[in-house]
């Protein structure tokens, strides 16, 4: 299927045109043909000779009061039937359905002349094929028909074959993103929605996401009849298990789960309208047009209208600040409309949907400068290398192919170019941590990621993999240089005099004063026993490191089980040791006690 939206000004024969195309009455409801005046969107289809597939049309009103509805019916859509009457010519609504279009970036369509039957329509095809001209829409193919006589509709319908032939294959594996534009209710079936599906497919069972929540397509038609699968482009009609009809409107999306990010915040490029120069100052509130969707939003200038941050000279960049969250991706196209006098102010290229905040002075401008060069594309490299690292997921779900060389962990992915800054910025931590606590060897991994502002210390294994961190190495969670020399000269000094009193009385723990006559002081022995230099087995009590070994070797010569008192005459010690320190045996495993309190190895 192929959909081609109409476009023009109010009562030059849109609905009169889709009805002889397609013998079908687009226009849904009683008040607009009594009036005689599209004030909804109206669907038809038909086919033409020469295709294997239908074209729908979607008609959208041109009643200025109803821009709305026709913004909603033509976003979507990637080709228009702009229609102009004979008897008429040019009109408002010409122009400003017109500068939608454009803002909007449509290329592709025909304009078809009506009435030809009540005027010569020559006139009118040439004063709208200049206007059409100037706008993204450049030179179309014309027609002049007669919706009442049917004169020129056998050459319409050629001329749509050719154009809707010509039109972008979509792709059909593409992430979907459904705006809904009509939401009802069906008695037995529950809610339906139907919308332009623009790329992707959808399949009956599938999930799709729906704002926060997830909605089941339990059914679908198109063009009046069941179907599964959908396949872009497509006029389509998905019922939906698991929503009411108060939860869904116009201007909702549904989306395939997990790969879009809402974004309410958003850095954009706008062009100036159609026709004019320069761009001009935006008002502070305007109303964002993209997809069916209309939303209110706020207006902050990264750059100056004054100073235009490209060197065409007519764009500027802002962020807009949306009153609804939308699904959006770099590259989008969207419209700005002012909400006061209801005019085109420009298009709008989306460039950055996960946009950083703007709290230092002149960090606007500077922002406006990192986006300068930006495509408005989905490009894994660049977005990595303004943002330097993300989670996977949302690279995804920015539309974007993640490349296989890319440095990944934990489900983050890191710009390469950052990796040596990291590196760099590692080695400097750790060289301060050592400087600033030499007790404290090795700078705590949790501690090294803060200091690197990465969010998850896994991050920090593709650093040290960097030839600038080759001076580092790891080891129980701690980061240290490879060359260090562990405790500082006095502590080992001190140590080694504990050792050296150990030597003939390995269980006589030195007592308090004595330590600190030694100048071993809390973090001194902490310190130590980090390093193994001391074993801690209770508290201020403090052996060599193999004094567990050499107490197990004693206690093995006795009867088992055997008392508090005949351990420690084995060991030669003190009640003051010899109790934490089987304490200590028991916590390894290596002892155990009976009901009575006496003790056996194990």
């Amino acid at each position: 299927m192929r959909v081609v939206a109409t476009a023009g000004h109010v009562d030059h024969g849109k609905s009169t045109l889709v009805r002889a195309l397609t013998g079908m009455e687009p226009d849904r409801w009683a008040e607009e043909r009594r009036r005689g005046m599209t004030i909804d969107l109206g669907f038809a289809w038909t086919t033409l000779p020469g295709l294997d597939e239908p074209v729908a049309f979607v008609d959208v009103p041109g009643h200025e009061r109803f821009v709305t509805q026709m913004l909603a019916g033509v976003g979507p859509v990637p080709a228009t039937m702009f229609v102009v009457a004979a008897d008429s010519g040019w009109m408002p609504q010409s122009t400003e359905h017109l500068d939608a279009l454009d803002a909007l970036g449509v290329r592709d369509g025909l304009l078809v002349v009506t009435r030809s039957d009540l005027a010569d329509p020559e006139l009118a095809r040439d004063e709208a094929l200049e206007h059409l001209a100037e706008s993204s829409l450049g030179r179309l193919p014309a027609v002049c028909v007669s919706g009442t006589t049917g004169a020129g509709l056998p050459d319409l319908r050629s001329t749509l074959s050719q154009l809707v032939s010509g039109l972008p294959a979509p792709d059909l594996d593409a992430d979907v993103r459904l705006w809904v534009d009509r939401a009802f209710t069906v008695r037995g079936a529950g809610t339906v929605v139907t919308g332009t599906l623009g790329a992707g497919t959808v399949r009956v069972g599938d999930e799709l996401a729906l704002g926060d929540r997830t909605v089941v397509v339990r059914g679908m038609q198109a063009l009046g009849e069941s179907v599964d699968p959908v396949r872009a482009v497509a006029r389509v009609a998905l019922n939906l298990r698991g929503v009411g009809l108060d939860e869904v409107g116009r201007g909702d999306a549904l989306t395939t789960p997990g790969r879009w990010l809402r974004s309410d915040v958003v850095d954009v490029r706008v062009g100036p309208p159609r026709g004019a120069s320069v761009a001009e100052e935006l008002p502070k509130q305007v109303m964002v047009h993209v997809g069916s969707a209309a939303v209110a939003a706020r207006v902050r200038p990264l750059s100056r209208a004054d100073a235009p941050d490209d060197a065409d000279g007519v764009t500027r960049t802002v962020r807009l600040t949306l009153r609804e969250a939308l699904p959006l991706r770099p590259g989008d196209h969207a419209l700005l409309r002012d909400p006061g006098v209801h005019r085109v102010l420009g298009g709008v290229t989306v460039l950055d949907v996960r946009p950083p905040s703007l709290r230092r002075r002149g960090a606007a401008r500077a922002r406006a400068g990192e986006l300068a060069t930006a495509e408005g594309a989905p490009d894994a490299h660049a977005e990595l290398a303004r943002r330097r690292l993300m989670r996977h997921d949302e690279l995804v779900a920015l539309g974007a192919e993640v490349p296989a060389d890319i440095p990944a962990t934990g489900g983050w992915l890191v710009d390469p170019g950052h990796l040596p800054v990291l590196a760099r910025r590692l080695v400097e931590a750790v060289v301060a941590h050592a400087e600033s606590e030499p007790l404290d060897p090795g700078l705590p991994a949790r501690a090294a990621a803060r200091a690197l502002e990465l969010p998850d210390p896994r991050l920090l294994d593709l650093v040290l993999a960097e030839p600038g961190a080759a001076s580092l190495a790891a080891a129980g969670g701690r980061i240290r240089a490879r060359d260090a020399g562990g405790l500082p000269d006095a502590v080992r000094a001190a140590v080694a005099t504990v050792r050296e009193d150990l030597a003939d009385a390995p269980f006589n723990a030195p007592e308090a004063h004595r330590l600190a006559e030694l100048g071993l002081r809390t973090r001194e022995l902490g310190a130590a026993v980090k390093e193994g230099a001391l074993l801690k087995v209770g508290d201020g009590i403090y052996l060599a490191p193999d004094a567990a070994d050499a107490a197990v070797a004693r206690l093995a010569d006795l009867p088992s089980p055997f008392t508090l008192s005949e351990a420690r005459q084995a060991l030669g010690t003190t009640r003051r040791v010899a109790v934490p320190l089987l304490e200590y045996l028991a916590k390894q495993g290596r002892t155990r006690r009976d009901a009575e309190g006496r003790h056996a190895l194990r």
